[in-house]
């Protein structure tokens, strides 16, 4: 294919098909959480429906790369597309980091009258201007919709699970540069042992978070725990979310190293999926500094 053509894509109904599962996980998940019997149900189908897209669709993708229709131009298309995608992301988190800069750096001052709010009153008796309390609300017990329910009284600790995690996940991306390098000087047994030992840590990574998540809902930190619980949540939540999606597509990759579908010099869904990881590293110091550490 000549480098000046652009490459036109058969029509598909894969898009129909997305559309479909994804207005169905939609209307499921709101019904289910307006307690419709029926919205569970509904929603487990449209997820069906999604992941049996993806597959699909993306598999019609890589046997066309596979097939050798894509070109330079093609190449360069889903750089970008992959660049903006990554953006999005950036812009998703920095929302919820955000949130967390008003409620911590803005508002404490504020609920302790500064700059001139003499309009806030005592929300409490021994109430002070301070993230450690208005975190939780108050320490100790209180009444939420006239429930007497356990608030936390201590932020979760940077040391222990969340530091060994950091280190976890910046090993991973040492392992996929050391993956990114083989590939690029066409050592596949190398390849896959270094893809393989990141979807180790990456998985490793996501059984320390199930366990910090354990320990912290046993201390009583959860989402109705005040500002800190939602932000806390939101924040590791999605951040989890995502290497859970950088794990799965990690193995996709190592699949497709063992199939011979990379050379040293096209192999951009391994470098996209890179790309991803890095990211998700990145995000992980940004929370760990500001949700743990400071």
């Amino acid at each position: 294919m000549s480098e000046k053509q652009y490459y036109i894509p058969e029509g598909t109904y894969w898009p129909i098909i997305g559309s479909i599962g994804i207005t169905t996980l939609l209307v499921g998940f709101a019904n289910q959480m307006h307690g419709v019997s029926w919205g569970s149900s509904v929603m487990v189908l449209g997820f069906a429906i999604t992941v049996f897209m993806l597959f699909g669709w993306l598999g019609q993708v890589v046997n066309e790369s596979v097939n050798g229709k894509y070109n330079a131009q093609v190449d360069r298309s889903f750089r970008w597309g992959m660049s903006w995608f990554i953006f999005s992301e950036v812009m998703f988190f920095a929302a919820f980091f955000g949130a967390l800069f008003y409620a911590r750096t803005l508002s404490v001052p504020w609920l302790g009258g500064a700059d001139n709010n003499v309009f806030t009153p005592e929300l409490w008796n021994g109430f002070s201007a301070s993230w450690q309390q208005i975190a939780f609300s108050t320490p100790g017990t209180v009444l939420q919709s006239g429930t007497a329910i356990s608030i936390p009284t201590e932020l979760v600790a940077a040391t222990g699970l969340p530091a060994l995690n950091t280190i976890l996940l910046l090993l991973s991306g040492v392992t996929l540069t050391f993956a990114h390098h083989a590939l690029r000087t066409d050592n596949r047994n190398h390849v896959v042992g270094w893809l393989i030992a990141t979807i180790a840590l990456g998985v490793a990574f996501l059984g320390f978070q199930v366990v910090e998540y354990g320990h912290a809902y046993a201390t009583g930190l959860k989402l109705t725990s005040g500002i800190y619980g939602s932000t806390f949540y939101m924040l590791t939540g999605f951040h989890g979310f995502h290497v859970s999606l950088g794990v799965i597509m990690l193995t996709v990759i190592l699949f497709r190293v063992q199939k011979g579908h990379f050379s040293s010099d096209n192999h951009f869904a391994f470098e996209g999926v890179a790309w991803y990881w890095h990211f998700v590293d990145v995000v992980w110091l940004g929370l760990f500094v500001f949700v743990y550490w400071v």
